[in-house]
């Protein structure tokens, strides 16, 4: 896997026609000939250091730099323009003497924590760890509002007059299931149709914090008054009020938390997401059991619970600080650079921080403005080139997550439990199990998100994820209701969940809140919802397959049973001991081979460099560089070969 996710670190297109013909030309550089080279260069690369001092004091007449902190930007941009230079800054200073005029070197504590970024990552300050707890129970809500339905399936269609079972001979329920159905979906149909999109303006007028605290207000009314319905259409219409709060805050917190961390533990921090949604998750079918012996209201208490965790978040949201690249965006550069003090553990890495993000939006072609409208900027997600590339890629691992199959045992576990044989109580803990292994499972994703990287990750467990489900599904033969029969469904969705939980669990929200450039990382919500544009269509495309999910299943299980509903998500069908190979998993796998780019310990604006690269381009290096490495190192087992880099890094420091 190492070797796999070594593959891609970053890239920036080189422009100049005859540079690449060069490179290519060039015999001392023999693993350039059969491909274009690509690099992802430093912005500040090659400025003289009185070039670098007159974009400081750009900067710092732009943002009103306080006098006293004018040394401290300028030692910055000298660390930002090269990360070698905390070795031996005396010597940097004294080879620009003429341009920075009489600076002071590094103190033991600035020294101390420039060497901690890549000797001690994980030591951060306090304020950068209370933004991802925060973050982390904006997910555990996600995750809690998901599954209260879960258990809640098994009781409020009698209690509401929508029973799919009925002791009248002969009776037609078809138009129950598709209402129950209906019900199950609704929060992920107004997701996708509106509550991710509404992250952008909410996002333009509130910021980060205060669109979370919207969303996180939304959640914790609709779920409460879900407790108190009378009617399937009164459920119904307040689980669709709460997926406009599902939509925004999905939309809105992995950007936050992703534009909060340093690149180095960037991944790990994001994937924060996934893992806490994983454990509202655990959490949420935990409190389905503790209320099982409450009688009549037991399904109301399921759906109800689910505001527990919404509590904490909207008293303590505004504790955190502001993201500092949504300043940027909003002019406001004196503010992101306080932000960026609470965020680093001293104010040198604040400075150095500040300057290369503005030295990197000066150089993006697609800077920051309220100039374009969200019309214009959803265009740009499919016409301009790096942004076309992004948004393909996030639309990939996000409608990927669906393709796999997790949600039809998030949604209907307990369900799934009960026609296996399982008693209501026996079924709940199946699902409580289902649950506590989703979440388990999601830590090692810690450790290897940033070690292997994203797309290795889900290169890795697609296969395993399709071969389990499937053999879920074939359980359903086993003669018998209890033992071997229900225990062997159990283990293989078991398993399901501990491929899935370190792998496309978290990695879609990760990567579509990274992958796109500031002025439209907001809108891949529809997918995942350019950032708000670009992490609200992402989150929209991965919450309307999960309506399509909710809404089809259980009609698909009716029509096709219980080993074709499994086996259609494993592979596409499932007929006996038929050997099918071209399965929704193994589609996403042929999908994210080709369209999804490693990201891996790059910074944001890095990132630009790396969807630069044509699509072409990239997909031809997977067949020709990337398969005859995986031949050669994982079947004919030989050491010591590696796969050509489709680009190199030139002078990228660590913000």
């Amino acid at each position: 896997m190492n070797e796999i996710g070594k593959e891609e670190t970053g890239s920036r297109q080189i422009e100049d026609p005859k540079a690449e013909d060069q490179n290519q030309a060039d015999p001392a550089q023999p693993n350039e000939t059969n491909s274009i080279r690509f690099s992802v260069q430093n912005p500040l690369h090659g400025l003289e250091p009185q070039e670098l001092m007159n974009k400081v004091q750009n900067f710092a007449a732009l943002t009103n730099w306080r006098p006293r902190d004018l040394e401290l930007l300028k030692l910055g941009s000298i660390i930002a323009q090269n990360p070698a230079a905390i070795k031996d800054m005396p010597g940097a200073i004294a080879a620009g003497a003429e341009a920075f005029g009489n600076l002071r070197s590094l103190d033991d504590d600035e020294l101390k924590y420039l060497k901690d970024e890549d000797e001690n990552m994980w030591r951060q300050p306090r304020p950068l760890y209370f933004t991802i707890v925060l973050c982390s129970i904006g997910a555990a809500v996600q995750g809690w509002d998901q599954v209260g339905i879960n258990a809640a399936n098994l009781r409020f269609p009698t209690d509401l007059n929508v029973p799919l079972t009925s002791g009248i001979a002969g009776a037609d329920l078809t138009p129950n299931g598709w209402v129950i159905g209906l019900i199950n979906a609704a929060p992920y149909i107004s997701s996708a149709l509106l509550g991710c999109w509404l992250s952008d303006p909410l996002n333009h007028y509130f910021g980060r914090r205060g669109t979370t605290f919207i969303a996180a207000i939304i959640c914790m009314v609709t779920v409460l008054g879900s407790a108190f319905v009378r009617t399937w259409w009164e459920l119904l219409a307040c689980r669709l009020l709460l997926g406009i709060g599902m939509g925004v805050k999905a939309s809105t917190v992995p950007v936050f938390a992703a534009e909060n961390s340093p690149s180095q533990i960037r991944g790990a921090l994001v994937m924060g997401w996934q893992m806490w949604v994983a454990f509202g998750i655990f959490l949420g079918f935990s409190a389905n059991l503790a209320v099982v012996a409450a009688g009549d209201t037991t399904w109301r208490l399921q759906l109800g619970s689910a505001m527990i965790p919404a509590i904490p978040l909207v008293m303590m949201i505004y504790l955190c600080p502001e993201s500092p690249r949504w300043y940027m965006k909003k002019g406001q550069h004196q503010k992101a650079y306080q932000s960026l003090c609470r965020l680093r553990n001293c104010n040198l890495q604040a400075a150095r921080d500040a300057f290369y993000i503005f030295a990197q939006l000066e150089q993006n072609p697609n800077k920051l403005s309220d100039e374009t409208t969200f019309l214009i900027r959803f265009w740009e997600l499919f016409t301009k080139e790096r942004v076309r590339q992004a948004t393909l890629a996030s639309w990939t691992v996000m409608i990927a997550q669906q393709m796999c199959g997790i949600n039809i045992i998030t949604f209907y576990s307990s369900t799934i439990f009960t026609e296996a044989g399982a008693s209501y109580i026996s079924a709940l803990w199946a699902s409580w199990g289902f649950g506590l292994v989703n979440f388990i499972f999601a830590f090692p994703a810690l450790f290897t998100i940033d070690h292997y990287g994203r797309r290795t990750l889900l290169l890795f467990t697609f296969p395993q994820m399709a071969w389990t489900l499937l053999g879920a599904g074939f359980c359903f033969h086993i003669p018998g209701e209890q033992g071997a029969h229900l225990g062997m469904i159990a283990f293989f969705v078991y398993a399901f969940a501990a491929f899935y939980s370190p792998g496309e669990g978290p990695v879609p929200f990760t990567y579509s809140a990274e992958v796109f450039p500031l002025s439209h990382r907001g809108y891949t919500s529809l997918i995942n919802s350019f950032v708000e544009v670009g992490m609200g269509f992402a989150v929209a495309t991965n919450l309307l397959w999960a309506a399509v999910l909710s809404l089809t299943f259980p009609s698909m299980r009716s029509a096709m049973g219980d080993t074709g509903a499994f086996g259609f998500y494993a592979n596409l069908r499932s007929d006996g001991a038929t050997f099918v190979t071209s399965g929704l998993n193994m589609i996403a796998f042929i999908m994210i081979f080709f369209f999804v780019r490693e990201t891996r310990k790059k910074t944001l604006e890095d990132l630009d460099g790396v969807f630069k690269i044509p699509l072409l381009q990239f997909a031809s290096h997977q067949v020709k560089k990337t398969l005859p490495y995986w031949w050669k190192r994982y079947v004919r087992l030989e050491r010591g070969v590696r796969v050509e880099p489709l680009y190199e890094e030139i002078d990228l420091p660590s913000a």
